[in-house]
């Protein structure tokens, strides 16, 4: 299989930890889905990434749908609860995370629009931030002191929450959420010490 992304994306991030810890090997190629060359559309009418292509030649893509497919692929370090109440809180927990991630990117493409931040919306821009601080808000009063987000055990929740925290120390360090909620960031400490964190960082 090929996984088809950017180091940048807190998406891709998130699918490439999940592979990791399932202990499957994917080959991972790097596409600037910016460039007007990108061979990406013949795969993904999208143009997104990540973008999962299979070893029949089929595509799947959305990062929600490339880990929820990946957690069958391996009995190892099963990520998504089988069914039931289980699984709806811990797809939530995604869910949230996403959310407060595609704020993060709409607002952070809201800021480099246009030569020199030209045509800017800051109230578009404000909005986001209330999106993504609110999101902060909702994940650390859920994770509380527990150890894990939910359960007792590491989950995809666990990861979602390490691609936000990731996605904003590197693309929005003026969020001083470590300060705010020191737990999560104890939280997202512990996380960058697993090897499949430690093998995905956000470029430099």
């Amino acid at each position: 299989m090929k996984l088809i992304g950017t180091p940048a994306s807190p998406f891709v991030r998130k699918t490439r930890i999940a592979f990791l810890e399932k202990k499957i090997d994917v080959a991972f190629e790097v596409e600037d889905v910016w460039n007007p060359e990108s061979t990406l559309p013949t795969l993904n009418p999208l143009c997104k990434v990540p973008t999962l292509v299979m070893d029949d030649g089929g595509v799947m893509f959305d990062s929600r749908v490339i880990v929820e497919y990946a957690d069958t692929l391996s009995p190892v370090g099963h990520l998504i609860p089988s069914s039931g109440k289980e699984k709806a809180a811990v797809k939530t927990w995604e869910a949230l995370c996403d959310g407060v991630l595609d704020a993060a990117v709409l607002a952070r493409m809201e800021r480099n629009w246009g030569p020199r931040g030209q045509n800017r919306s800051e109230d578009w821009i404000n909005r986001q931030l209330d999106k993504i601080n609110g999101g902060l808000k909702s994940i650390a009063e859920g994770l509380g002191q527990n150890t894990w987000c939910y359960g007792n055990q590491f989950s995809l929740a666990d990861i979602a929450v390490g691609s936000v925290c990731g996605y904003l120390l590197f693309r929005f360090p003026e969020i001083r959420w470590q300060e705010e909620y020191p737990h999560l960031a104890s939280f997202y400490e512990k996380l960058s010490k697993r090897p499949s964190f430690k093998e995905t960082p956000h470029p430099v």
